[in-house]
């Protein structure tokens, strides 16, 4: 049921008691909100490593796109990584929606560590060490 706002009603909202309550969402926020973070770093990385020509992107319409127009690949990646996040927290009380965000971010969290990986840490250990 939908209220004059154009929301779910709390008659509607039908909520699986294995998943949490709404107040333990804080914590799916959370995640979700780093998905953004890497999402954002993966971006990043990934230009750079386009542009200096060490890596090429795996996503063949992204890679035409990289390669046209660097920012407006970040913007389209940030777009769809926000619609796609959004899609999936509006149906947190959804069993397979919540598997999906901690897909996403377990994705995107070896694809972070795979660019800190290639990255050259011996120019950090200079710095640092």
């Amino acid at each position: 049921m939908i209220n004059s706002k154009g929301q779910p009603s709390s008659e509607a909202m039908v909520i699986d008691p294995s998943l949490g309550l709404p107040s333990h969402y804080r914590w799916l926020k959370g995640i979700v909100a780093f998905v953004f973070i890497m999402n954002v770093l993966d971006g990043i990385f990934t230009i750079i490593w386009v542009v200096t020509g060490k890596a090429v992107e795996a996503n063949p319409l992204m890679a035409n796109l990289i390669n046209m127009h660097p920012v407006l690949f970040m913007g389209c990646k940030l777009l769809l990584v926000f619609l796609g996040s959004a899609l999936l927290w509006r149906r947190r009380n959804n069993r397979a929606a919540v598997i999906s965000i901690f897909i996403v971010f377990l994705t995107y969290y070896i694809l972070l560590l795979y660019h800190l990986r290639s990255m050259n840490i011996g120019l950090l250990e200079r710095i640092f060490g």
